[in-house]
C-alpha cells in the first residue's frame, strides 16, 4: 500500500503541475463559435475568421499582430482543427495561443493566454487522501457497436457522447457500472457523478481506467478521479455524465474541487 499511496502523491504533483502549465486548462479564456460571428470578428481576436467546409480560412493584415507557425501573417490561411498541444497550436498572438476547434460540424476557436486571472489565482486543488478501499478490480464488457447518447454540455448545449461499453465493479459492498468511452491509446474513459457532488465535490468528474486486457479487465482507481476541464475555466465544453452514471455512493476519494 506504500507503494501505491507514494504512486499517488507523485501522480498529483503531475497532476497538479499540468493544470497550472502555461497552456493549461487555467489559461483558457474564452471559446467563440464562430456562428455567432457572422461577421468573422471575434472579441478582442484580430483577424477576420470564416468558416469555409472542412477548415477556417483567417485573413489578417501584418498590422494585426498574429503568427502561423512562428511566422507573421499578412494575406489568407487556411486552417485544420488543432489536435495537438495547445502550446503547438498555428495560430498565436503573443503568449497567447488561438486553438481552431470543431464540434460536430460547427467551428470555434479558444482563447489560452498564460496570463490568465485564473491561473494567476490558483491554489491546489482539494483531493481526498489516496485509500485503497476506493481502487477495486473492474471488468470492461464492450458493445457490439459503439453508441451515440446526447448529454448537456457545460456551456447549455447538447452534443453526442459516444460510449463503448461498460465497465462493472464492486465498490463499498456494491455491484456498479458505468457508461465509458473509449481513449485513443485503448483507455477508458468514464464521465460520472456521485453524493457528493454539488455537495462537497464538483458537479461531475472524470475518470481515465488503463485500458483492459484481453479479458476486459482493468483498475477502477477513484483515488484518481480528476475534476473536468471546466472546473478550471467556464469556457470548456465537458460533457455530463450520461443516463446510468451518477452512482448512489458518496465517493470521498480523488480531485474534489479547487482551493479557495
Amino acid at each position: 500500500m506504500t507503494d501505491a499511496s507514494d504512486q499517488w502523491k507523485q501522480w498529483h504533483v503531475r497532476r497538479t503541475e499540468t493544470v497550472s502549465a502555461p497552456y493549461g486548462p487555467l489559461a483558457l479564456t474564452g471559446t467563440y463559435w464562430f456562428e455567432e460571428y457572422p461577421d468573422g470578428r471575434l472579441p478582442d481576436i484580430p483577424g477576420i475568421w470564416t468558416p469555409d467546409g472542412d477548415a477556417v480560412v483567417l485573413a489578417a493584415g501584418g498590422g494585426d499582430g498574429l503568427t502561423v507557425d512562428g511566422r507573421p501573417l499578412a494575406g489568407e490561411v487556411r486552417l485544420g482543427a488543432d489536435t495537438g498541444p495547445v502550446a503547438d497550436a498555428r495560430v498565436a498572438l503573443g503568449e497567447r495561443r488561438l486553438v481552431v476547434l470543431v464540434r460536430e460540424g460547427i467551428w470555434g476557436i479558444r482563447d489560452f493566454d498564460p496570463a490568465s486571472a485564473a491561473r494567476r489565482a490558483f491554489r491546489g486543488i482539494v483531493v481526498g487522501d489516496h485509500d485503497p478501499r476506493w481502487s477495486v478490480p473492474g471488468r470492461f464488457t464492450p458493445y457490439e457497436e459503439s453508441r451515440t447518447v446526447r448529454v448537456p454540455n457545460a456551456d447549455g448545449r447538447e452534443r453526442g457522447l459516444a460510449l463503448a461499453g461498460e465497465l462493472a465493479f464492486t465498490l463499498d459492498g456494491r455491484e456498479l457500472t458505468l457508461r465509458v468511452a473509449r481513449e485513443p491509446d485503448g483507455g477508458l474513459w468514464a464521465v460520472f457523478a456521485d453524493a457528493t457532488s454539488g455537495n462537497g465535490s464538483f458537479r461531475f468528474r472524470f475518470l481515465y481506467p488503463g485500458a483492459p486486457d484481453a479479458e476486459g479487465r482493468t483498475t477502477v482507481d477513484f483515488n484518481r478521479a480528476v475534476l473536468p476541464p471546466c472546473a478550471f475555466a467556464d469556457h470548456f465544453v465537458c460533457p455530463f455524465p450520461p443516463p446510468g452514471n451518477t452512482l448512489d455512493l458518496a465517493i470521498p476519494a480523488g480531485e474534489r474541487a479547487l482551493h479557495d
